[in-house]
C-alpha cells in the first residue's frame, strides 16, 4: 500500500503544521509530508519544516503583483509547483491567500482548509477577533473552528470536522486565541486522519 503524500501550505508560525508533523511522527497520521510551501519568506513554519527534514519552497505573490500578473496566474503556477509531488491531500494550514479555481481544479476534492470559526460564521480574515467582539456585544455565546474542503468561495466548502470553542467572561483576546489554536491542532489532525482513512 502506498503511503499518502501531503503538501502543506503555510503563511505564518506553522503551529498547525507542527501538529501534523508530530502526529505523523507519533503514528497518529500515516502519511509522508512531501513539501511545505510558504508565501512568506519569514514564516517560522519554514524553520519547523526544515528541522523536521521536510522539503520547503518559498513562493511569494509579490513578483506577480509587481508584474501585473493575475492571482489566477499565480494560482496556476503554484499548482504546477505542487503537481510533481502527486499529493493525496493539500492542506491549507494558516495559508493567507485565497485560492481560485485556477489552482483548485488541479486537485479536485483534495484541498482542505482550517478556519477558526464555525460554518457560516466569520468567513475570511480576523475571525477570532471578530468572534471575540461579537461575544462582547452579546451576539454569540461561543465560537469554534472547522476543517472544510476548499472551494473558490471563501470558507464555504463542505465541512469535514468542526469543534466548538468556549468563550469565557474573563477571557482576553489572547486567552481565546490560545484556546482556539489548541482546538485547531487537534481538529486538523482528526480531519486528516478521517480523510486518509476514507481514501
Amino acid at each position: 500500500m502506498k503511503i499518502p503524500r501531503l503538501v502543506i501550505l503555510i503563511s505564518g508560525s506553522g503551529s498547525n503544521l507542527q501538529a501534523i508533523l508530530e502526529a505523523i511522527e507519533h503514528g497518529q497520521i500515516t502519511a509522508v509530508p512531501s513539501l511545505i510551501v510558504s508565501n512568506r519568506k519569514d514564516a517560522y513554519g519554514l524553520v519547523r519544516a526544515e528541522k523536521a527534514g521536510v522539503l520547503t519552497a518559498y513562493f511569494p505573490f509579490k513578483p506577480y503583483r509587481d508584474a501585473d500578473k493575475s492571482r489566477e496566474q499565480y494560482d496556476a503556477d503554484l499548482a504546477e509547483l505542487i503537481r510533481p509531488y502527486h499529493p493525496n491531500l493539500v492542506i491549507l494550514a494558516g495559508w493567507m491567500h485565497i485560492l481560485s479555481a485556477a489552482f483548485l481544479e488541479h486537485f479536485p476534492d483534495k484541498v482542505i482548509n482550517l478556519h477558526p470559526a464555525l460554518p457560516g460564521q466569520f468567513a475570511g480574515t480576523h475571525a477570532i477577533q471578530r468572534a471575540f467582539a461579537a461575544y462582547q456585544r452579546g451576539e454569540i455565546e461561543h465560537t469554534g473552528c472547522m476543517v472544510h474542503y476548499t472551494v473558490p468561495e471563501v470558507d464555504a466548502g463542505p465541512v469535514i470536522a468542526q469543534a466548538e470553542v468556549p468563550i469565557l467572561p474573563t477571557d482576553s483576546l489572547v486567552d481565546l486565541e490560545t484556546r482556539m489554536h489548541q482546538t485547531e491542532h487537534k481538529l486538523l489532525v482528526t480531519a486528516v486522519q478521517t480523510i486518509l482513512a476514507e481514501d
